[in-house]
């Protein structure tokens, strides 16, 4: 049986929120623990190869999915590294001592989710229209995330101009 229709697009949806929601949520919500801080930092790889590599893993997950229509244990393992690879691609955004500025922030984000996209397309191209739709559905909070962290940016950016301006 193959995985196409609306169980294909529970499956896609559920993935693309686990990836843009659960896990920056779970970054956020541990990364002041001192056990935990200590792990992400330990694991938080340089910022091109975190995003090169999702990125990559992202298309070769969804490529082998669409294309060599795994049983359900072999899809569960392929999201399951998917996953892991995911907690990588938000390390250097929400980690503890991460490595991004705030407009680089920013940048990782808005460059990161339209080429995260683009496997999706792919999979829409070879018949998966309603997981490869739920996907990009799915994934949509990573932009929305990219536009709160700009506008937090920005905003921060004026205050300081305004105190600067202010003291002279």
């Amino acid at each position: 049986m193959t995985p196409h229709g609306w169980p294909e697009a529970a499956e896609m949806a559920g993935v693309g929120l686990a990836l843009t929601v659960a896990l920056p949520a779970l970054v956020l919500g541990t990364r002041s623990r001192t056990r935990w801080a200590r792990l992400w930092q330990r694991l938080c790889p340089p910022t091109g190869a975190a995003l090169a590599g999702f990125v990559l893993l992202h298309a070769a997950v969804t490529a082998g999915a669409c294309v060599l229509i795994p049983a359900p244990a072999v899809r569960c393992a392929l999201h399951g590294v998917l996953l892991a690879g995911g907690l990588l691609f938000w390390l250097p955004v929400f980690g503890p001592g991460r490595k991004l500025s705030e407009p680089g922030r920013c940048l990782y984000l808005f460059v990161g989710a339209p080429l995260l996209d683009i496997p999706m397309v792919a999979a829409i191209a070879l018949g998966h229209h309603h997981g490869g739709l739920a996907m990009i559905v799915g994934m949509l909070p990573m932009g929305l995330t990219a536009a709160v962290l700009t506008w937090r940016w920005i905003t921060a950016e004026e205050r300081t101009q305004r105190s600067l301006e202010a003291a002279l």
